[in-house]
């Protein structure tokens, strides 16, 4: 039984994101271009008041405000954690790329939007909440997925957003339907009445809510915008949306699973143990060879939403099943992150092949890469490691020993396409130019000077072509490799410390 409580405290890290929200877009009507970033100097002074707050808040017991909308609980608590901590290295990856830009506030903005309905979707205990949270986490994002307006970017904001449109008209019908059927949208009123409801209504009005849930999770058979999306996203939004929305979501999915949901008269944790499955096989599948990095990782986030989803499934049979999947949220964040600030930091490398000969230019950058994708892969002592050995261990726990047995394989298998991407960085440079490289040094080079350039000897242009050329071209993101050393630290960080980690978000972080 949880407490009633209508003080608006209660939800302050969401009050400081819309509030910072608002700030921005007032400060950046107003503010000169090169002084833009007063705007993301206030959004991370929000996250990181928001963060401060949710751990204040955190010994205090489980709660709702609001009518019972909101919850504030452990679930909700991670939730914000993580997510505001997302949110301020998603700020410094886009510092270098948006400096100065026209539009550097309305990055801003939007991110700080999008976070805002990430959190409210995890922390929804109400239909009609979890319907707001999810415009909210969509719309920003759309945005943000096209926000350079060149093709790629375009092409990739029309498919999230038709995707998303589409599959959010299927949740309200889906909420129209479990209303109906039940006579409310609260989750523990629900919970009381949907095993009596008529099950073909019940049933309908299910598949209809996961359907946004599942979109913005990324999960099959909702995934098919995440390549397409990301490839065309700039590196730091693609960072965004490969894994901020998909907490909010996933901790979405987990408390339908456990309040209302389970009472329906539908096999809720075979399917999303099915869901899971064919997740994490058909994400490893796409990604064995894919070249550009930004659709490897793509297809990589598909195959960890489907190990994400086996704690959702055995939601109501085990209670390892909530410190399995929190704690593997936060690993998965830090470890995902850290990956995109390594490409981040390497702009124009935008191919496996453009990695060659990394190791020898930029040693430090490289182990970061190494750590985030053999993390990713769950290989010790990395935080994703000590995440799978929970999510193993609460899907035996929760009678689906098959689904532990077929993500054991898949993360065996998913070291293929991981390996494809270290193995170059440490390969013998051989002198030849990545053609990404190559263009972007030409396109530098004629706008470098106005004056003639003088042209070198046939023996100095056979000494140049045999020196060996950066795997990257010198105009890098240096705040991005702080947040790729950054995060590979805290990965590798958070392995070794996993128990005070895993005990606090077991019950630490909201009774």
């Amino acid at each position: 039984m949880t407490e009633m409580n209508e003080n608006p405290l209660g939800i302050l890290p969401e009050i400081l994101l819309a509030a910072g929200a608002v700030v921005g877009l007032l400060l950046g009507a107003w503010l000169p271009r090169r002084r833009q970033w007063i705007t993301g100097a206030f959004a991370a002074a929000a996250c990181a008041a928001g963060i401060a707050a949710a751990a204040v808040a955190a010994p205090g017991p489980a709660t709702t405000v609001f009518g019972g909308a909101f919850a504030l609980d452990a679930l909700t608590g991670t939730g914000r954690v993580v997510l505001l901590g997302g949110g301020l290295a998603v700020l410094a990856l886009s510092l270098g790329p948006l400096h100065g830009d026209p539009r550097e506030t309305e990055f801003y903005v939007l991110l700080q939007l999008a976070l805002l309905g990430a959190v409210v979707l995890a922390g929804a205990q109400d239909l009609l909440l979890l319907s707001a949270g999810y415009l909210l986490a969509s719309i920003p994002t759309y945005t943000l997925a096209g926000f350079r307006k060149d093709g790629p970017g375009t092409e990739a904001a029309l498919k999230y957003y038709v995707m998303g449109a589409l599959l959010g008209v299927v949740m309200l019908a889906g909420i129209t339907l479990l209303y109906a059927a039940g006579g409310s949208t609260g989750y523990p009123a629900l919970a009381g009445v949907l095993g009596d409801a008529p099950r073909a209504l019940v049933t309908a009005g299910t598949l209809g809510v996961l359907a946004g849930p599942l979109f913005e999770a990324g999960a099959v058979p909702a995934h098919h915008w995440i390549p397409d999306a990301v490839q065309g996203s700039s590196p730091h939004a693609a960072a965004l949306i490969s894994t901020l929305p998909k907490i909010g979501a996933l901790i979405a999915l987990f408390r339908l699973g456990a309040v209302p949901l389970d009472a329906a008269p539908l096999p809720w944790a075979a399917l999303l143990a099915v869901l899971a499955a064919a997740s994490m096989t058909l994400g490893n599948l796409a990604a064995f060879f894919q070249s550009d990095v930004k659709r490897l990782l793509a297809y990589s986030t598909i195959s960890q939403v489907g190990y994400l989803l086996v704690p959702v499934a055995v939601a109501t049979r085990t209670d390892q099943a909530q410190p399995a999947l929190l704690y593997y949220l936060a690993a998965y964040a830090v470890t995902n992150l850290g990956a995109f600030a390594v490409v981040c930091s390497l702009p124009h490398a935008t191919r496996v092949e453009d990695y060659r000969g990394l190791a020898h230019r930029r040693p430090l950058l490289t182990a970061a890469l190494v750590i985030c994708l053999l993390g990713l892969v769950g290989t010790p002592p990395t935080a994703v490691f000590v995440g799978k050995l929970e999510m193993f261990t609460a899907a035996i726990d929760g009678g689906y020993a098959w689904l532990a047995v077929l993500a054991a394989v898949n993360t065996l298998a998913s070291l293929f396409y991981y390996l494809r991407w270290i193995l170059p960085a440490f390969a013998r440079v051989d002198g030849r130019v990545p053609e990404a490289v190559a263009a972007h040094a030409s396109a530098a080079g004629s706008r470098s000077s106005s004056a003639s350039v003088p042209v070198p000897s046939s023996a100095q242009e056979r000494s140049s072509a045999r020196a060996p050329a950066p795997a990257v071209p010198a105009t890098e993101n240096r705040p991005a490799r702080a947040v790729a050393y950054t995060c590979a630290t805290l990965s590798a960080a958070m392995g070794v410390a996993a128990g005070p980690i895993l005990e606090a978000v077991s019950g630490g972080l909201g009774r």
